[in-house]
């Protein structure tokens, strides 16, 4: 059989289930991931500028000062907007989107890990979704129909 590219490998036959290629359904799910993750931090950061002003500065004057607020606001968002890019990266199966969403992920494990030992329910209920998610996600760059996809 050819040669796929000249790579000496033979190129996989897609396994079309629902009119979705089987090969790319990870790829997929970790563009998801990443998606409502990302789309969740930049609403977060819109929230947060909605609330200093509508409420201002409350809470320790440490963190709850202007520059504070503001600094918070740009992390959320750009760390937010990161992970859309990541998304689409995830999308277009290109490779560059692997690192950045793995520490992303162990990012979200150690907050997760964090709330689920929170006060209230739904702290810990947030945490705990939290790091499952970011642990599928680990799981998911590493499954060799990523790999496999992301060589091609």
């Amino acid at each position: 059989m050819p040669s796929a590219g000249g790579t000496g490998r033979r190129p996989l036959a897609p396994i079309s289930v629902c009119g979705v290629n089987e090969r790319v359904r990870p790829l997929i799910a970790l563009a998801a991931i990443a998606a409502v993750e990302g789309l969740a931090l930049v609403v977060y950061a819109l929230f947060d500028v909605v609330e200093a002003l509508r409420v201002g500065a409350t809470g320790p004057a440490e963190v709850s000062n202007g520059p504070a607020i503001v600094v918070l606001i740009l992390i959320t968002g750009l760390f937010g907007a990161a992970l859309l890019w990541v998304a689409r990266g995830w999308w277009l199966a290109r490779r560059w989107a692997r690192a950045p969403f793995l520490l992303a992920q162990v990012i979200a494990v150690l907050i997760g890990f964090d709330l689920a030992q929170g006060a209230s329910s739904l702290e810990r209920w947030a945490g705990i979704a939290l790091a499952l998610t970011a642990l599928v996600g680990i799981f998911l760059v590493f499954t060799p129909a990523v790999t496999r996809a992301l060589d091609d």
